[in-house]
């Protein structure tokens, strides 16, 4: 009996000390060439946003957040940015200009490279129950691992460095990206789909002209989403050599100075807002983003790809 009551123990620890090295060994110089242009890609963007001059990128950003999102948006960021160091005549400013263009720069990067990514993925599930299938749980372990745990393989693979740091953030902001393109494109009615189809468009125009825009709303809560964690992972991506605001909170936990953690915080939570808005905004100012409109445009591609089939005697699929 107490042969089959024992419990036998899983051994991963020993697995994973084996492994590990055996991957650094093997595939670090690989990993670090293919990684190599994100560290040419930040140096550029951070170079040309920190180079800026404070009146310059205040009032560029400022443009931004006003062409799109109105002008309450832009006299917020206004005030924020001139918080954190931009031009501002009037109050006085926390002096994290250049740390906060780093994290811009980072961020701004890692949503990139993650919408990227993250957008033919999810056409790709949203086209093949299997392969949803089989991206599910890699999406679900992606999401519910701590963001520790991304740090280890990260450091170990690639080293320290803003690189490594924007490897962490890209691998723990992408999943909001993929599935949310997924559901958006499998919530577009199917009566349109239909629709289109059934006019002769092909597969890609019935894609980019019909269930893209009517799936843009959604695909846009997943950027939103998408950026706010990647600002979330900052703070954590600084412990393996990520620059920015990051640091200044990083520094407050290992000396308990509370001065330059707050700074780090509230210069990361004005900063966030700001994006917050500001993406938001591409949500409800697009025409492909309301209801109505897309439907509208969506049937006025068909309608048009009726006429052009009619006009030559022709289907649209046969021309």
């Amino acid at each position: 009996m107490d042969v089959f009551l024992a419990k036998t123990v899983i051994p991963l620890d020993d697995w994973a000390r084996d492994f590990f090295p055996w991957l650094t060994t093997n595939y670090r110089p690989t990993l670090k060439t293919i990684v190599s242009p994100l560290d040419w890609l930040f140096d550029l963007v951070n170079e040309a946003m920190v180079g800026l001059t404070d009146g310059i990128g205040w009032a560029l950003i400022v443009l931004i957040a006003w062409r799109l999102a109105g002008w309450k948006v832009a006299v917020f960021t206004a005030i924020a940015l001139g918080l954190l160091g931009g031009w501002n005549p009037i109050l006085p400013h926390l002096d994290v200009w250049d740390l906060t263009m780093t994290t811009m720069a980072l961020v701004l990067i890692s949503v990139l490279i993650s919408v990227i990514i993250g957008v033919p993925i999810g056409i790709a599930a949203s086209k093949s129950k299997r392969f949803e299938f089989v991206l599910r749980p890699i999406l679900d372990a992606m999401q519910t691992t701590p963001t520790f745990v991304y740090l280890l393989p990260v450091l170990m693979l690639i080293g320290t460095g803003s690189v490594p740091g924007t490897v962490a953030v890209i691998i723990f902001a992408i999943p909001p990206m993929i599935r949310l393109t997924n559901l958006g494109i499998r919530e577009v009615d199917s009566e349109v789909v239909e629709a289109a189809y059934s006019f002769g468009a092909t597969p890609r125009q019935v894609l980019f002209d019909v269930e893209l825009p009517l799936a843009m709303r959604t695909i846009m809560a997943g950027l939103n989403q998408t950026l706010m964690l990647a600002l979330s992972m900052v703070v954590i991506a600084s412990m393996i050599g990520a620059p920015g605001l990051g640091n200044l909170v990083l520094v407050g936990l290992r000396s308990l100075n509370f001065g330059a953690g707050t700074i780090g915080g509230v210069g990361l939570v004005l900063l966030a807002i700001v994006l917050d808005r500001m993406t938001q905004s591409l949500g409800k100012t697009s025409e492909a983003t309301s209801p109505s409109l897309s439907f509208k445009a969506a049937f006025e591609k068909i309608r048009g790809w009726a006429r052009m089939g009619s006009g030559s005697g022709v289907s649209v699929g046969d021309a």
